[in-house]
Formats: structure tokens, C-alpha cells, sequence
């Protein structure tokens, strides 16, 4: 299918003052988690959590800073999540998509809302009684 790239807003929902940043991210429903590089955590004034044990695709193993929260949004939609602070590219993981209810179109090689909820997020969670 080749490589998908979205532009989404990350923000830093607990500091009002700080900016919103658009940026391109890279889409992978393969990769669990948003990651993002340091400088972006920087910016974004974003704190340290906890340590996370990472493996890459190529099976390499990292010790990574993992901060929050941080809001993303896409079109119409938006969540709150971490980020694992790792590489120099921000990657949009399976975690945030199914979040948002955003999918990767391959046809079209983007991002997109999910045509079947095109103006609200759904999900889907255990019933419950009313």
C-alpha cells in the first residue's frame, strides 16, 4: 500500500497557553501508541509519566519516556492519549485511530473518518443496563 501521512493537532490539554501544533504524521495500524520525537514534547511542555519497554520492527528494544496527556485531533474527531517519546517523525498508532474511529482508506492512501459514522466518533463497549 505504501507509506500513509496524516496531518492531525496535537495539543497540550492541562497548559492552555501553550500552541497547538499541526503537524504530518505518519500512519502505522500496525504500531500501538502516538509517538513522537523529543523536540515535539518539548514544545508541547509535555511531562514524563513513566518508562516504557519498547520493541521496534526490527526487534530492537528501547527504554522510552512516556508523557501525557496530549490531545490529537483529525477532521472532526479527537482524543486524549500518551505519547511514547521515540525516532524524529510523529507515527499515529491503532490506539489513537480506533480512539478517534479514523481508518486508512488504502484505495486512497490517507486517513480518513470512518464512512460508516461520518459526523460522531463510535465505539463499541460492553452492554449495559439503563
Amino acid at each position: 500500500m505504501g507509506l500513509v501521512k496524516a496531518t492531525i493537532i496535537l495539543r497540550n490539554p492541562k497548559e492552555d497557553e501553550i500552541k497547538e501544533m499541526e503537524v504530518e504524521a505518519l500512519v502505522d495500524s500496525g504500531a500501538l501508541h502516538l509517538c513522537i520525537p523529543e523536540k515535539v514534547a518539548i514544545q508541547l511542555n509535555l511531562k514524563e509519566l513513566y518508562k516504557r519497554d519498547v520493541t521496534t520492527a526490527d526487534g530492537k528494544e528501547y527504554l522510552c519516556p512516556y508523557v501525557g496527556p496530549i490531545e490529537v485531533k483529525f477532521e472532526n474527531r479527537g482524543c486524549f492519549t500518551g505519547a511514547i517519546i521515540l525516532g524524529d517523525e510523529i507515527l499515529l498508532g491503532a490506539v489513537p485511530m480506533e480512539d478517534m474511529d479514523v481508518l486508512i482508506s488504502p484505495a486512497q492512501r490517507k486517513l480518513i473518518v470512518n464512512p460508516k459514522s461520518p459526523n460522531i466518533a463510535s465505539s463499541i463497549v460492553k452492554g449495559f443496563k439503563k
